[in-house]
């Protein structure tokens, strides 16, 4: 089901900054505006495709909604996947834009067209040393490389890494439960690192608090292992990282990987008792609880979005200024 509409309520603008030297952000909190019917679920993914509309996926159904950059709504779509619904890649092939979205206790990613046409599913690989009835495969992101390989991560279910061709073909995996190099302990989300003139890999190793980087081929390179909490995946801008951390903040660090900013920190947040179901009227705006995933567009503004499995969903949009 694909539902239209559209939305003229204004957003909300608080003239909130926060931030400091040349990363200093307008806080636009409840970005995006719903029509009536539609409510969001545990927000989880983001993405923007090329005409610069923003795709977010969620636990309710339909689980995916698409808006204007100005924050309109534009369609929805996506009730396969509702209650499951976790990271969302979008990935720029040959012939056209699509979707990667991973649906944990489904079992399986669906790539998509734009539009929410379904092309086909990846589910579980034959691995009967890793998977079976008592240990299921529960993915939480995908990214494409270069050449066209798929890999995904198996954040909640066996921690390893899988990659395929483009055609699905298995190719290997990596990885494996463990905090030396080259074993992961949730391995939350992953992406393309294209800072160097080979491509890397780079995995968001969340339980043992750092990003890892590895070969396409799956060989450890390197890690990046302070001024992180857990984190959930890491989105690369001109030459920056930018992590969303579970544990209550945005962190961006230069191309040698040197910390530039916290954004949004909320010291302690997580350790209280309610967390990360905090009630509404204990929310600060320009503080952070449950950071996700973040996208960062063209002109470098930040959409970010947090885990909230007990209130719904929340999105908000930093402006930078």
């Amino acid at each position: 089901m694909r539902l239209h509409s559209p939305s003229p309520l204004p957003l909300a603008r608080t003239e909130m900054l926060i931030g400091s030297g040349s990363h200093v952000y307008e806080v636009i909190d409840d970005w995006g505006n719903l029509p009536s019917g539609l409510t969001l679920g545990t927000t989880h993914g983001v993405v923007e495709d090329s005409d610069g509309r923003i795709y977010i996926h969620h636990t309710n159904s339909p689980s995916v909604f698409v808006f204007n950059p100005d924050g309109t709504f534009v369609e929805a779509w996506g009730d396969r996947y509702a209650e499951h619904a976790h990271g969302m890649h979008l990935a720029r092939e040959r012939d056209g834009e699509y979707l990667y979205l991973a649906a944990t206790r489904h079992h399986f990613v669906a790539k998509t067209t734009l539009a929410g046409d379904e092309i086909f599913r990846i589910g579980a690989p034959e691995l009967p040393e890793i998977y079976n009835d008592d240990h299921p495969f529960v993915p939480t992101e995908t990214t494409i490389a270069p050449n066209g390989d798929i890999y995904i991560t198996d954040g909640y279910g066996e921690p390893w890494v899988h990659q395929y061709r483009s055609d699905r073909t298995y190719v290997r995996s990596f990885g494996g439960l463990g905090s030396e190099p080259g074993k992961i302990n949730n391995p939350h989300g992953i992406t393309i690192d294209p800072r160097h003139t080979e491509p890397r890999l780079t995995v968001a190793d969340r339980k043992n608090s750092r990003l890892q980087y590895f070969s396409l081929t799956g060989e450890h390179i390197g890690f990046l292992d302070h001024d992180l909490r857990l984190p959930c995946t890491a989105e690369y801008h001109d030459g920056e990282t930018y992590v969303p951390d579970l544990h209550s903040r945005l962190t961006v660090f230069d191309s040698s990987d040197n910390l530039i900013v916290h954004l949004g920190d909320w010291p302690g947040c997580w350790d209280h008792e309610d967390w990360p179901n905090l009630p509404k009227s204990a929310w600060v705006s320009g503080q952070y609880s449950s950071p996700h995933d973040l996208h960062v567009d063209g002109d470098g503004n930040i959409y970010l979005v947090e885990w909230l499995p007990q209130i719904g969903g929340k999105i908000t949009k930093l402006v930078r200024q």
